[in-house]
């Protein structure tokens, strides 16, 4: 099966630009996620069989159940050590872009990136990518960014050589990025993937447990208490939202990643075409995170473009609004009564 991505092009000036470069950075977005971390540390290994030592720089904290994967004690957080990164940036002759399309998705470190004269290099699955001076590698059909690095790796020969430590990183990107292969991962190319991941000596079984069964007693009764209290229904419109509060959260000792893939829940409702999360941040006054799912043709990116700053692909995306919970949960329902029409077919 023919997975390569780039032109001949591409791969030739993606090959010199790594072998002339000796200072790398690997960066992804806020609030990684598992296919930011996964893609970002298997890229990261392909580098190191290359013989170079890249740094992998994230602008804050990312998930419980991601720390189990390899080499995650190389990764460096932004807000925990902002100096030390931004003498990597002053000092760097490449940086890869990964999984995150324009420099605002890393927030403070997108001055850093936009500011750095280097050769840079936009690996990415999201729509619209923009990044000035930059090699843009984007394909917003791919499952994943992780299965970018994979076809990117493949192509580039570096398959033979890698070894678990790659392989465990990138399958869980994957994994993750399509709740373990059950949307945006109908492509046969997807599974042609997998059997070689496989034959790294992985243990999927084991990956998907770390993952989707590593959560807290606390954790599991605040994703019960949410849909059971919390879950608004809309049974004539096929929708659902529910908001999460700092006071919630407190209550029931809250650390990332506990309510992560919680807003698929509601589409297992029969019927259901469309479901909201809404959540206050933990530090700032009047800013809610909104994530949005959805199935089949129904576009949750236009949602979050229209009424919550945001976007994404056409069944998962998000955005933030600058409000109180109160006051985004009156656009939530705005939002769904505006898309009545589609929701109801």
């Amino acid at each position: 099966m023919n997975i390569n991505l780039l032109s001949e092009q591409e791969a030739a000036t993606l090959k010199d630009w790594i072998a002339a470069s000796s200072r790398i950075l690997i960066l992804c977005h806020k609030s990684p996620d598992g296919d930011a971390i996964g893609s970002s540390l298997g890229w990261a290994e392909y580098l190191r069989s290359l013989g170079k030592n890249p740094s992998i720089i994230v602008p804050d904290a990312y998930p419980d159940f991601l720390h189990w994967l390899p080499n995650t004690d190389k990764i460096i957080r932004y807000d925990k050590h902002a100096d030390k990164v931004e003498t990597l940036f002053s000092q760097a002759d490449l940086i890869f872009c990964l999984d995150f399309n324009v420099p605002t998705r890393i927030e403070e470190m997108g001055e850093l990136l936009t500011q750095v004269k280097c050769k840079k290099v936009m690996i990415d699955h999201h729509l619209n990518p923009s990044l000035d001076d930059a090699m843009i590698l984007s394909y917003p059909k791919a499952s994943s960014t992780s299965e970018l690095v994979f076809r990117i790796v493949w192509q580039l020969d570096g398959f033979e050589t890698m070894k678990k430590a790659w392989a465990v990183p990138v399958y869980c990107g994957m994994m993750t990025d399509t709740g373990g292969f059950t949307y945006n991962s109908t492509d046969p190319a997807i599974y042609f993937i997998i059997s070689q991941l496989l034959s790294k000596h992985i243990d999927k079984d084991k990956i998907y447990r770390n993952v989707f069964n590593n959560y807290s007693s606390w954790a599991i009764r605040f994703r019960g208490y949410l849909l059971n209290q919390k879950m608004n229904y809309f049974d004539d419109l096929h929708a659902s939202y529910y908001t999460v509060t700092r006071e919630e959260m407190t209550r029931f000792n809250f650390i990332k990643g506990d309510l992560e893939g919680l807003v698929n829940e509601p589409l297992r409702i029969k019927g259901t075409k469309l479901s909201i999360s809404l959540r206050e941040d933990t530090d700032t006054d009047n800013l809610v995170f909104v994530s949005l799912r959805s199935v089949d043709d129904f576009p949750c990116n236009k949602v979050a473009e229209e009424f919550f700053n945001g976007g994404g692909h056409l069944n998962a995306s998000g955005g933030r609004l600058y409000c109180s919970i109160e006051e985004a949960e009156k656009i939530a329902r705005q939002a769904i009564k505006s898309y009545a029409e589609m929701l109801r077919k």
